[in-house]
């Protein structure tokens, strides 16, 4: 019973709040790997497939010792490095995972800020992403409110909580077309 240890999230979108809660876990048998996702933006040939070794390699690394959560963040890049795709860079963890017969092993999260629509999520998630932190979309809103663009009712938390239940509606829908009823079965 000790080895079956999981974290259930309630849906696969997560607050900031909830991605730096994951973030800090530290349990016997559950602990979190944040890995940045950038390459060196240098213009010569090859150095996008080189940064997506770099984090591939750190992935199996983090596994090797003992991490079981991995957050794929692209919030670390600066003038000389660009971040790579979260779509590519969760793709290329999950294939390189399947090769060396480790995906098993970690629950793949991404907190990303290429993403805002259904479509980038259920594209996430079919990929390997089980938990996706839209961190972008949520300053966004913050921005918004900010500016008083958001409706006079609405308070930033009600307006990222009316975000979250569309998104999630809106994957629902994706996956009961497709007769899915399970997001481990989307994976």
């Amino acid at each position: 019973p000790e080895h079956c240890v999981t974290l259930e999230l309630q849906t696969p979108i997560l607050t900031n709040n909830e991605i730096e809660k994951i973030r800090y876990i530290d349990h016997r048998h559950l602990q979190t790997k944040t890995i940045y996702t950038y390459f060196r933006a240098d213009g010569k040939p090859g150095s996008l497939q080189r940064g997506l070794d770099r984090v591939c390699d750190y992935v199996t690394d983090a596994i090797e010792d003992g991490f079981t959560i991995i957050i794929l963040s692209d919030r670390s890049f600066d003038s000389g490095h660009a971040q790579i795709p979260s779509l590519l860079v969760t793709a290329a963890v999950h294939q390189d995972l399947i090769r060396k017969g480790l995906r098993g092993k970690i629950g793949l999260l991404v907190e990303a800020g290429d993403v805002w629509e259904c479509h980038h999520y259920a594209t996430l998630l079919g990929y390997g992403a089980s938990g996706i932190n839209p961190y972008l979309v949520y300053q966004t809103i913050h921005d918004m409110k900010k500016r008083n663009l958001l409706s006079k009712g609405i308070t930033e938390e009600k307006a990222i909580y009316n975000y979250k239940k569309a998104v999630a509606g809106e994957l629902l829908k994706i996956m009961s077309k497709m007769g899915i009823s399970t997001l481990q079965s989307y994976h």
